[in-house]
């Protein structure tokens, strides 16, 4: 059973923290609560799996990045761990995650999300990424998106059950 304060929390940031110095001060206002109480609630979720991040979610159209590719790889099973972790490592990745393939059509396990203010730059970040990893040899789709959807994180329906 969750605490009727974790799940209040829980609600106040699936929105988003407000933009301000001191967002956590401010729910804690709107919680009734301590500040230091509203962050150590925060980690404690997290730890506990309720929560599984907290991230920034970066509009990066309005930053200029006009082009964005996911790449996707089939890479031998025994090595997607190890060619995962060089590839997070480009400052260009944005994510790097695997994935089970689905049969003969989609051969593909494991992707990552290139953002760039270009097409040719993202082209460019490609051929790096190629080299730099030792990826030449593996089969690979580069998949660009034609336009940017609402990005966002988890939004929850967190309401009393109704009493029948």
């Amino acid at each position: 059973m969750i605490d009727p304060i974790d799940l209040q929390l829980i609600v106040a940031i699936q929105e988003g923290l407000a933009v301000v110095s001191r967002p956590y001060a401010l729910i804690a206002e709107q919680l009734d609560i301590d500040e230091m109480e509203v962050i150590e609630r925060l980690s404690r979720l997290k730890q506990q799996g309720l929560i599984k991040r907290l991230g920034v979610i970066v509009k990066h159209r309005r930053l200029g990045y006009q082009s964005n590719a996911m790449v996707v790889f089939d890479i031998p099973d025994d090595i997607t761990t190890q060619k995962g972790q060089e590839i997070s490592q480009l400052a260009f990745i944005n994510l790097c995650y695997l994935r089970p393939r689905q049969g003969e059509q989609w051969p593909y396990n494991l992707f990552c999300m290139i953002h760039g203010k270009s097409r040719e730059v993202v082209l460019e970040q490609l051929a790096e990424l190629i080299e730099h990893c030792d990826l030449a040899g593996y089969t690979y789709d580069i998949l660009f998106s034609p336009r940017c959807f609402k990005q966002r994180g988890a939004i929850y329906a967190l309401q009393e059950p109704a009493i029948l």
